[in-house]
C-alpha cells in the first residue's frame, strides 16, 4: 500500500479531503490508483482535480454502480491505455441533491444526481421579483433530502428598503422552519459577511436557484474575480439570460469549495420523503396532534391542522402546497413501481443537458 501523502502539502485537501474521504478510499488503496474529485461532468467523461493537476477521464467498462458521476464525487483513478486514465469508482456518497430526471418518460421515471457530497445548499432568490412560496418549498424539500443543511440567500437587497427586506424575511422564514435566511447584495456587499459566516475550511456549498438571481455574482464576489459570466435580466419578467450551463466546482481561498449549478427550469421531487417531512415540520407536528390517526385533515372532528388554520397559527396555502407535493411524490412512486422489470439501462443525463434549463 502507497504511504499516505503529506496532508499538509496535499492538493485535495483544499477541495474537502479528510480523513472520512481517506477512509472511505482506503479499500481501493493500491500502487497504479489515486484519488480525484469531480469538477464537472461532460458527455462521455469527467474532469476531475487530482493531488498533480486536473485531468479528463471516462467511468470504466467495468465500473460498479453507481456508472452515473456528479460534481463533487470523490472517484478511483487508474490507468487505461485508450485513454490514459479512467474512473473505476465512485466513492459512497454522503449527502447529494437529487431531483427526477426531466428527461426521462413518466413511465420510466430515473433520478438524476445534480451535485454530491456536499454540506449547505444555498438556495438562493433575487428580490427584484416577488418570491413564489411553493417554488421555494419545492426547493427546500430538495435541499432537506439531499443530508444537507439548507440557507434561502436573497440578493439584489440593495434594490428594497430595510423595511421591505424585513417583511420578506419573516415572511419567508415562516414557511422555512430551522433554516437561516440572508438578505445579500452582491454589489454593496452588504450580507456578505453572514454567508462567509457559514463557509468554513472543507465545507461544501451548492448553490441552488434559478438564471437571473445573482448566483453568478455571488461566485465572483466569493472567489474574488469575474470566473464566472453574469448576465443580464429580462425586462417584465425579471427572467435572467443563461450564464452558468453546467455544474462546476469552485475551490475558495478560504479552504471551502463551490458548487454552482445552472437555473433548472424544473425540478421533480424523486425520493425526497424525509425531505418533505423536514421542510414541512410544522404541518407534521400538527397531523400528530390529531385526534384520529388516519385523519385527512378536511373536516374531521379533532383535526389539530384545521384548527390550527382556523386560528392562524397555519397558512392554509401551506397545507395545500403540503398537499401537491405529498401527491407528487405518490405519483412518481407509482409509476417507478410499474416500471419495474426489464428496464432497459441508459446513460445519465450529463450537464450538457440542463442547457435549456432556466426557469424551475
Amino acid at each position: 500500500m502507497t504511504p499516505p501523502p503529506d496532508r499538509s502539502e496535499d492538493a485535495l485537501v483544499s477541495l474537502g479531503w479528510n480523513d472520512t474521504v481517506s477512509d472511505l478510499y482506503e479499500p481501493f488503496d493500491k500502487p497504479d490508483r489515486h484519488p480525484g474529485r469531480v469538477v464537472r461532468v461532460d458527455r462521455g467523461s469527467s474532469v476531475i482535480a487530482t493531488r498533480t493537476g486536473t485531468i479528463r477521464a471516462p467511468m470504466a467498462r467495468d465500473a460498479a454502480p453507481p456508472t452515473s458521476p456528479a460534481t463533487g464525487d470523490w472517484v478511483v483513478l487508474r490507468p487505461d491505455p485508450d485513454h490514459g486514465e479512467v474512473i473505476e469508482a465512485i466513492l459512497p456518497r454522503r449527502s447529494a441533491i437529487t431531483r427526477l430526471d426531466p428527461s426521462a418518460p413518466d413511465a420510466r421515471p430515473d433520478e438524476q444526481v445534480l451535485a454530491a457530497n456536499i454540506d449547505r445548499v444555498f438556495i438562493v432568490h433575487g428580490l427584484d421579483r416577488a418570491p413564489q412560496p411553493e417554488r421555494i418549498e419545492r426547493s427546500l424539500v430538495v435541499a432537506w433530502e439531499s443530508g444537507a443543511q439548507p440557507t434561502l440567500v436573497l440578493t439584489k437587497s440593495d434594490l428594497l428598503n430595510a423595511g421591505e427586506i424585513d417583511e420578506i424575511a419573516f415572511d419567508l422564514e415562516q414557511l422555512a422552519p430551522d433554516v437561516d435566511v440572508i438578505p445579500l447584495s452582491n454589489t454593496t456587499g452588504a450580507g456578505i459577511e453572514d454567508i462567509l459566516s457559514l463557509i468554513g475550511t472543507g465545507t461544501t456549498i451548492a448553490l441552488f436557484g434559478a438564471s437571473g438571481t445573482g448566483k453568478s455574482s455571488l461566485v465572483n464576489r466569493l472567489v474574488g474575480d469575474d470566473l464566472q459570466l453574469t448576465g443580464d435580466t429580462r425586462r417584465g419578467d425579471g427572467k435572467g439570460r443563461h450564464t452558468t450551463t453546467s455544474r462546476d466546482l469552485i475551490p475558495l481561498e478560504s479552504g471551502a469549495v463551490l458548487i454552482d449549478t445552472p437555473g433548472l427550469r424544473e425540478i421533480g421531487l424523486w425520493d425526497s420523503h424525509e425531505g418533505l417531512e423536514a421542510a414541512f415540520n410544522d404541518v407534521i407536528d400538527l397531523t400528530r396532534s390529531c385526534k384520529f390517526r388516519d385523519c385527512h385533515h378536511l373536516s374531521e372532528p379533532g383535526c389539530a391542522v384545521q384548527a390550527a388554520i382556523e386560528d392562524g397559527r397555519l397558512a392554509e396555502r401551506r397545507l395545500e402546497s403540503f398537499r401537491t407535493l405529498e401527491q407528487e411524490l405518490a405519483t412518481r412512486e407509482q409509476q417507478a413501481a410499474r416500471s419495474k422489470g426489464g428496464r432497459a439501462s441508459r446513460p445519465a443525463p450529463s450537464a450538457d443537458d440542463d442547457l435549456l434549463d432556466e426557469n424551475w
